[in-house]
């Protein structure tokens, strides 16, 4: 019985943009691979801003990754307020934080109107000890995961809000140049205060922050835009070096 040949090109323009590519697309892997591999990727609806991937609580069924748009993560409290704890880009995947207890201890929220992949993860995890590499390729993604809390907490045990912003900016400049965006121009997928809350800092505080920064000639910020007219400069500040050079001809002091 003849079967349908499986489109090998489409497959991988479809996953040309997330970390699924390295996931599903390893070196070497065969055309019956490929099959069990697109066959357990669920290519879910839109998902509309605002809406929910998982609650708190919830089992640990599934990984997700974004092809296109962004998602935040937060913790509610009792009372409602929400604690930012981490921006996913499209191309990471999200949900990695219920690998310990196998329940989500955070809510997915998606900043942008997404298009989501959905992969189930026993099955993904029962695929990967069968081809050769992926599995090391699961834990490499895993390991971006982790790197991205540790960059987290990094940033809140900076004491200036500066340190905070500037450290926040460069870093999401690396991001966007993995997923093969431009470093120096982001479009900021959250808002100011989703950035404040994720710093720890006042609204008041970020906005004069992005501010200085324009002012200083670090930054120009049009809306959401944000372009980086000098990443060295960025990087050092970001490394609490603000007071170590004298600033710019041109740049406000204070």
């Amino acid at each position: 019985m003849a079967t349908t040949p499986i489109d090998v090109l489409t497959l991988r323009r479809g996953c040309a943009h997330c970390t699924l590519q390295q996931l599903c697309l390893p070196a070497g892997i065969g055309r019956e691979e490929l099959e069990r591999l697109d066959e357990i990727v669920k290519r879910k609806r839109p998902v509309e801003v605002g809406e929910r991937l998982f609650r708190q609580g919830d089992g640990m069924d599934s990984v997700f990754v974004a092809r296109d748009g962004a998602f935040k993560t937060v913790l509610v409290s009792e009372d409602g307020e929400e604690q930012v704890i981490g921006f996913h880009l499209p191309g990471e995947l999200i949900g990695l934080d219920a690998l310990g207890s196998g329940e989500h201890r955070c809510e997915a929220v998606a900043l942008t109107r997404a298009n989501v992949c959905e992969v189930p993860f026993d099955d993904l995890s029962g695929v990967a000890a069968r081809i050769p590499g992926l599995q090391r390729q699961l834990m490499r993604v895993i390991g971006q995961s982790v790197g991205r809390d540790q960059d987290h907490r990094e940033i809140l045990v900076r004491r200036q809000a500066s340190e905070r912003i500037a450290l926040f900016l460069h870093g999401l400049s690396e991001r966007f140049e993995k997923i093969g965006q431009a470093a120096d121009r982001l479009r900021l997928p959250m808002s100011r205060e989703d950035i404040a809350r994720f710093l720890g800092l006042a609204l008041e505080t970020v906005s004069r922050g992005f501010t200085r920064l324009q002012e200083d000639g670090v930054i120009a910020v049009h809306g959401r835009k944000v372009e980086i007219l000098d990443m060295d400069e960025l990087q050092r500040l970001a490394h609490g070096a603000e007071g170590d050079a004298p600033p710019k001809k041109g740049a406000r002091s204070g």
